[in-house]
């Protein structure tokens, strides 16, 4: 499989970015997305020319970490999937491919394809855990949770904090990202005692950092990878 790629390249957070396109060829179809982009560096290391960075680690779509937008789709056009989950193949009918970093003020661009999300890392320090004495742990079947609570509260807590739903919100909002935070604690007995204020601490962090507010485009909740839902976010107002 050949591919003409245009890939966002930009030397730092001061400097102006631009598409610079390549050539790949004889790419494997079970090759995954990265590799890819991995044997493309091989290549540019060969001519002595800087790599392209972009961001990964687990590359089983547990970390949230490869941040990448495909033909303008976070995480590519393929539904509840990381990009490191996505194959050459699902690309077969697609022989040129834009490729770019997520697109939001408050994820300002390191280099690259790479960009600084140390945001989401300071709304979560603003409220996202539980400051009450709660005890030691109870024996499992000393307090029951209700199962609609607990399947919601563990849908919730599946949210990697990747940012795809700030990159495809025309609002850049992280507000599916705060709410699923916020709900995963709060449907649970020992999350509730500071409901109230947990959100309203993590909604001002959110705010100070520059994101947008929701205006129920919805396009979060088809993007995420993990399918999180928006009413994480009717639940989230519903505390203030």
């Amino acid at each position: 499989m050949n591919f003409i790629l245009h890939i966002w390249r930009q030397k730092n957070t001061q400097s102006t970015g631009n598409f610079v396109t390549y050539q790949i060829d004889n790419i494997d179809s079970d090759t995954s997305f990265l590799e890819m982009l991995d044997q493309l560096n091989e290549q540019l290391i060969d001519k002595g020319e800087d790599c392209i960075v972009f961001d990964h680690d687990c590359r089983e779509g547990i970390c949230g970490t490869c941040s990448l937008v495909i033909n303008g789709h976070p995480h590519g056009q393929k539904k509840a999937t990381t990009t490191c989950q996505l194959y050459m193949r699902d690309y077969a009918n697609q022989h040129e491919l834009w490729i770019e970093p997520w697109r939001a003020k408050s994820f300002p661009i390191v280099k690259d394809l790479a960009v600084m999300r140390e945001s989401f890392d300071r709304i979560i320090q603003s409220g996202g855990f539980i400051s009450v004495s709660v005890g030691s742990a109870p024996e499992a079947n000393s307090q029951l949770i209700n199962k609609d609570d607990a399947d919601c509260a563990f849908d919730s807590a599946t949210c990697i904090g990747c940012g795809a739903c700030v990159a495809v919100c025309p609002n850049a909002s992280a507000s599916l990202f705060v709410a699923a935070k916020i709900n995963h604690f709060e449907r649970l007995p020992h999350g509730k005692i500071e409901s109230k204020k947990r959100a309203e601490r993590m909604i001002n962090q959110m705010e100070e950092e520059g994101f947008g507010s929701c205006s129920n485009h919805r396009h979060c909740e088809v993007i995420c990878p993990k399918e999180i839902s928006v009413s994480n976010i009717a639940s989230m107002n519903n505390l203030l």
